[in-house]
């Protein structure tokens, strides 16, 4: 029943209105019903915030993994460099992000990368232990400032972003980390890492459709083999095998057997997917994509999170079986070896 209190100065007693009938309260009775009336709504308040709190939790849960509410310490570990420096681990990152992937590519594609990165070099650092030094080329804040000139605060800030939003993750197949290599553009399809290395111990690195690759503009390069770069000793070179989706696996130089990526780096290819052509007395390739071809394509996981595809469906494409978690272990394990 709702009553209204009216203040009577100078008497100890109130007056309540009570569906029109007025009679006298005395103050003990007035203070009682206020100070009951306030504890009533303080209780609804306080069941109401209890219920939100919960339900933000189990909603990020789901969505997230209980892991999102741990603290990783990666931010704190610092890396050897072959230079004889050290480096925190996350800057460390920044640099290779920086030099690997394309500033301007959509935030999504920017975080899976920077899990790629993270697992190798958390990888690296299981292998080598606290006294291992990392040799993986990384830019510096002077190289950043060269290569984007005026736009270096918003790149870097992005490519920051990128980690701190997937602070401390990195990706699992199994109880092990996992190999994460990435490469710029495919040739409409990434390669089977069984086909490439000829081992059965990757089998979340499988070929993958990537259609977008197909149609993006340098996708096909063709030129005069050894014409800007190092020059062919013999136009006698004939392609031995190929993979399932066309990558060069042999060829043959004169009397040499090479792998197609021995290939590719001996003439400075773009891929080593690629097909030869003699024409008037020179020797024409013709290559498909940029890159080795293994693992995940930048330019598809870029259309992909134009896609609002996020980062974890993104890794998730790339490299089925896998799972994201906690680079916490890792750094532990490293921390006792101190």
């Amino acid at each position: 029943m709702w009553c209204e209190l009216r203040v009577s100065y100078g008497d100890v007693k109130r007056w309540t209105s009570c569906r029109g009938r007025w009679r006298r309260v005395k103050w003990d009775k007035v203070n009682n019903y206020k100070i009951q009336s306030l504890w009533n709504r303080l209780k609804r308040a306080g069941r109401y915030i209890v219920i939100i709190l919960l339900f933000s939790y189990i909603m990020t849960s789901m969505i997230n993994g209980p892991g999102v509410f741990r603290v990783s310490k990666s931010d704190a570990m610092t890396v050897k460099l072959k230079n004889g420096g050290q480096i925190p681990l996350e800057d460390y990152c920044v640099g290779i992000l920086a030099k690997e992937i394309p500033a301007d590519y959509e935030a999504e594609a920017l975080k899976g990368q920077a899990v790629l990165v993270r697992t190798e070099v958390c990888r690296k650092i299981q292998e080598t232990g606290n006294d291992g030094t990392l040799e993986e080329e990384y830019w510096t804040a002077k190289q950043m400032k060269a290569a984007w000139g005026m736009q270096y605060t918003q790149n870097y800030r992005k490519l920051k972003d990128a980690l701190e939003e997937t602070t401390g993750q990195v990706l699992f197949y199994g109880e092990g980390l996992a190999i994460t290599p990435f490469f710029k553009l495919s040739n409409g399809y990434t390669r089977d890492a069984k086909e490439v290395l000829g081992k059965e111990d990757y089998p979340y690195l499988k070929s993958v459709e990537c259609p977008a690759d197909a149609e993006a503009e340098n996708e096909l390069q063709t030129g005069v083999l050894g014409e800007n770069e190092k020059k062919i000793e013999t136009t006698d070179i004939e392609i031995l095998e190929t993979d399932s989706v066309g990558y060069v696996l042999k060829v043959r130089v004169g009397e040499e057997t090479i792998s197609g990526e021995e290939f590719r780096n001996r003439y400075s290819l773009p891929s080593s997917c690629f097909t030869l052509q003699r024409y008037h007395d020179k020797l024409w390739v013709t290559t498909r994509g940029i890159g080795h071809g293994i693992g995940m394509s930048q330019y598809t996981a870029n259309e992909m999170a134009k896609e609002k595809k996020s980062y974890k469906k993104i890794l998730k494409y790339f490299f089925e079986g896998t799972e994201i978690r906690e680079v916490t272990e890792i750094i532990k394990n490293v921390e006792e070896q101190k």
